[in-house]
């Protein structure tokens, strides 16, 4: 029955996951760009250097703060205002996953420090490499990995066409 339900969700999550690490990437260079700016950098510094129990606080915050957003996005969908909803939620989704992947990155070693979190931590990586396998191993990522060579290829020939023009 499990192995029904993988197959049955294999083109969702591989279209999810596909479209973290596309946006896990690009959003890192932005984070990177950041990092070279001497405000951005001290605080991203502080944040290393936090004890293990504020480090937990700073990282469960994005997720706090964007809950309420969220919120608001699920009552303007239904109050008619699908598209709005939609857009607020994706969003939220997209910038609240690449703030809380780099305050993760910033935060692990002092996480590391709570024993629960990394039991939680050493139990949770394995698992998710073996889904994360098995969802690379899929027909649907395979396809979707195509289609996203054609897709970046047709995008940068478009890019340089209209460049050479003016």
């Amino acid at each position: 029955m499990l192995r029904f339900l993988f197959r049955l969700l294999q083109l969702p999550i591989a279209l999810l996951v596909m479209f973290y690490e596309w946006g896990w990437e690009t959003l890192s260079h932005v984070f990177d760009w950041l990092a070279k700016r001497r405000i951005w950098a001290m605080a991203e510094n502080a944040i290393r250097r936090l004890p293990p129990w504020a480090a937990l606080v700073v990282f469960l915050i994005p997720s706090a703060l964007l809950f309420p957003v969220k919120l608001l996005a699920l009552w303007l969908v239904g109050h008619g205002q699908k598209l709005l909803g939609i857009v607020i939620i994706l969003v939220a989704k997209i910038v609240g996953t690449a703030i809380v992947a780099r305050l993760f990155t910033l935060t692990q070693p002092a996480l590391m420090q709570l024993a629960w979190f990394a039991r939680f931590y050493h139990w949770f990586v394995p698992w998710k490499d073996a889904w994360m396998s098995a969802i690379r191993a899929s027909w649907a990522w395979r396809v979707g990995r195509v289609i996203n060579r054609r897709v970046k290829r047709a995008a940068v020939a478009a890019f340089q066409s209209i460049f050479r023009r003016g």
